[in-house]
């Protein structure tokens, strides 16, 4: 049984040949690593050049998206097994045998993954994303596999695609929706997957670098592809983060309210900044820390105010070919 390893990359020079180095020592003599590139222009066309795996890259005029990696990589893919993962971790050395081990004896697991060990602390975006957890990162079944991991070409190609090109978020969520919807399982060990070195930037610098990349349109573009489908259903109960955007909308409705309503306005604007530093207060309390508190609350207005961008924008097919050009080709 082959493993096809899919780095998804843009401008990831300053991690990718200890990435490289990592995935090329688990993958094994019968398997292949495939760089699916979104148009870098750092280092690191030339750094995978140099240690002779398959590099394939989008072609001029196609835009990079969280979702078109996968995909790009995906459809040069041979292994009857297709393991994700990004441009700046580094893959466990046991995790592949034990995932192959898994899905063998499991066969109605379509995907499996593992703990994704966050190396950048500083930043408060991954700080918040390790305090918080979820169930999402547990070892047990899981509803989707976060930061990567190891699946089943045979369930891939009965949900008709790996990843939406669509999709400049929630990709792996999509991907695990559309398994569930068919009858797949998804699973997570308890063993590590990757240490992952996310960007060193100031964590606001981050958030208004997302929005510009589109990243937190990722809520309602997701929600967009599953409109009419039958696992819209399955979408809404499992997202959380719609729960609180409904929660977001509803708090600036109220306060919007407020201040048309209410006669002394000097009043109204008090009882607003009132009930935000409340939210901040109830956040900071709930992170044991006032700078994530104003950072979650900063977060969420962004992607609230991302949500409708990305649900009204156009689509593409997300099964169709990805226009693109092979750079390299692994020796056979």
């Amino acid at each position: 049984m082959s493993v096809s390893i899919i780095i998804k990359t843009l401008n990831e020079a300053e991690r990718l040949a200890a990435t490289l180095e990592s995935a090329l020592a688990a993958v094994g003599p019968d398997g292949e690593v495939i760089v699916a590139d979104s148009g870098s222009t750092d280092g690191t066309i030339e750094i995978a050049l140099r240690y002779g795996v398959t590099l394939v890259q989008i072609a001029p005029g196609e835009q990079p998206s969280c979702g078109l990696g996968p995909q790009l990589g995906y459809q040069y893919s041979k292994g009857d097994y297709l393991c994700l993962m990004d441009g700046d971790m580094l893959l466990d050395p046991q995790f592949l045998a034990k995932a192959v081990a898994f899905l063998q004896a499991n066969p109605s697991v379509g995907g499996v993954g593992g703990r994704v060990v966050e190396m950048n602390l500083e930043n408060l975006e991954f700080a918040r994303r390790m305090s918080r957890g979820g169930a999402e990162y547990n070892a047990g079944p899981v509803d989707r596999l976060n930061g990567g991991g190891l699946y089943r070409r045979e369930a891939v190609a009965a949900v008709g695609y790996l990843s939406d090109r669509n999709l400049h978020g929630y990709e792996e969520f999509d991907l695990g929706v559309r398994m569930r919807q068919a009858g797949w399982g998804l699973y997570r060990l308890d063993t590590p997957f990757a240490q992952h070195f996310g960007y060193r930037m100031n964590a606001y610098a981050l958030l208004l670098r997302r929005w510009r990349s589109k990243y937190l349109r990722g809520t309602g573009e997701v929600l967009r592809a599953a409109t009419g489908k039958p696992h819209l259903w399955s979408l809404l109960r499992d997202i959380r983060e719609l729960k609180l955007w409904a929660a977001v909308y509803a708090g600036a409705l109220a306060l919007l309210l407020m201040l048309l309503l209410v006669p002394n306005k000097g009043l109204a604007l008090l009882l607003c900044v009132v009930a935000i530093a409340a939210v901040i207060g109830i956040m900071s309390l709930k992170h044991r820390s006032l700078s994530l508190g104003l950072y979650s609350v900063t977060a969420w207005l962004f992607m609230a105010a991302a949500l409708p961008l990305g649900y009204f924008k156009s689509r593409r097919d997300p099964a169709a070919w990805i226009d693109s050009r092979v750079l390299s080709k692994a020796d056979a």
